[in-house]
């Protein structure tokens, strides 16, 4: 908030050339500055940083001053004040303070990682559970220094009470209520599988004569998960399993991000897709286009387009897998394959909002009924609308290859996924995506 009011201070000087801000501009000031303090809370910019990875927290301040931004001029619009504003100061205002917080918050996180280095601001953890469990807590905090964690004590329960951890130089001892009292720590752990319910029920119970913070890490070794998180619906609170990072504001900056680069990307390209049209006429008789059925987001069909690379009469006999299909491309289909001209069309699918530019690649029906039986996961991939490229397809993942590296890929992907990473992949495709062997 401090940076807003500074930022609209700084450019009402340098811009309108007054030293003083009118009664307007401060009530303009004092709105952006309390839906930021709504704002910001909600996407959760304040949570603490120890132990996260910078970049999503910057996207989240990023979606925060846009969201801000948008409501800023939907309330000058509707009011009427849109006229005794200036639209030069409130964008400009957002900007400065964005990129004033940006920069603030990237200078000073390296800084907590190495005071934390050096041993201080860091916190103790005490963890009881099962062998397994705080063995792979401990691994873990031991092999993130930066996070600011320290172990002090493991306490086993159960079977596990008698047993070492193996080339670990931790402390242990077997858990007893006993014990509890003498927990003189910042933080604890409990470590035990989903199943161990009621022990869990109890042990919190028995920490209730600590003054630390508590928390349960659930054993999830026997799970995939992807985009997980806990969610509060109804006075429920759920464990989100698979889900997909597509939601609220997410949602709205993917889809801007298709439909603006989409559009440019056509207009760029409009020479190029009528000479592609050209040759494929002139290469077969037939239509330009090919409309086939393939599988998006949430399992659901769409009609995927591409420049038509095979004759008409192709798939008379059936759908066959794409290392067959290449024995059946024109002359002029087959360079357009090779160099991925033929996929040109999605753009249109990105627009018209079936797909989006990067994403899982999008398989026909036939392949999906079949693969969702035999590769753990597959539906997975359809946590987020298909793609035209994707980080299987930079990673080389393309065509008649590894369909078990291909979904591996385009989970990492999905539970991974920002802004940052859409560019990432955009601008790799461009310099090593569009021409590969394994093309089809």
């Amino acid at each position: 908030m401090t940076a807003v009011a500074l930022a609209a201070y700084v450019v009402h000087v340098a811009y309108l050339k007054q030293w003083t801000l009118p009664p307007l501009y401060v009530w303009g000031t004092t709105v952006g500055m309390l839906l930021l303090a709504i704002v910001l809370p909600a996407l959760g910019v304040y949570n603490t940083w120890r132990g996260r990875v910078l970049s999503p927290l910057l996207f989240k301040l990023m979606m925060g001053y846009a969201v801000v931004g948008l409501v800023c001029t939907s309330l000058l619009f509707f009011s009427g004040l849109s006229e005794a504003f200036s639209r030069v100061w409130l964008v400009t205002t957002l900007t400065v303070a964005f990129l004033t917080s940006l920069s603030t918050r990237a200078a000073i996180y390296p800084l907590l990682k190495r005071y934390r280095m050096h041993g201080r601001n860091r916190r103790q953890v005490v963890l009881i559970g099962d062998a397994h469990s705080c063995a792979t807590a401990a691994s873990h905090l031991q092999a993130e220094p930066t996070a600011g964690f320290d172990i002090c004590t493991i306490y086993l329960m159960g079977e596990d009470s008698g047993k070492e951890l193996a080339g670990r130089n931790l402390g242990w001892l077997p858990y007893s209520v006993n014990r509890v009292n003498d927990i003189q720590s910042d933080e604890v752990w409990i470590c035990l599988p989903l199943a161990e319910g009621q022990r869990v029920k109890q042990t919190i119970a028995d920490l209730g004569v600590t003054a630390a913070n508590v928390r349960f890490m659930p054993d999830m070794r026997d799970f995939r998960l992807i985009n997980h998180n806990i969610s509060h619906v109804a006075n429920l609170y759920l464990l989100d399993m698979t889900c997909s990072p597509i939601s609220g504001s997410a949602r709205f900056f993917k889809a801007l991000e298709d439909r603006v680069i989409s559009a440019l990307i056509l207009l760029l390209i409009s020479p190029v897709l009528l000479a592609v049209a050209i040759g494929v006429k002139l290469s077969s008789p037939g239509p330009v286009f090919y409309r086939q059925e393939r599988v998006s987001w949430s399992g659901k069909p769409f009609g995927m387009l591409k420049f038509r690379s095979m004759p008409v009469d192709s798939e008379k006999n059936g759908v066959t897998w794409g290392g067959a299909q290449q024995k059946q491309t024109t002359a002029f289909g087959a360079f357009i394959r090779r160099t991925s001209l033929d996929e040109l069309p999605q753009f249109l699918n990105v627009l018209k909002g079936d797909m989006s530019i990067v994403g899982p690649r999008p398989e026909r029906t036939v392949f999906v009924d079949k693969f969702k039986h035999e590769i753990p996961g597959y539906m997975q991939k359809h946590l987020m609308k298909a793609g035209i490229t994707g980080w299987a397809q930079i990673q080389g993942w393309r065509g008649d290859t590894d369909l078990d590296k291909r979904i591996e890929c385009d989970l990492w992907y999905i539970e991974n996924w920002s802004l940052l990473l859409d560019v990432k992949i955009i601008l790799l495709t461009v310099f090593k995506g569009f021409i590969n062997k394994n093309a089809y």
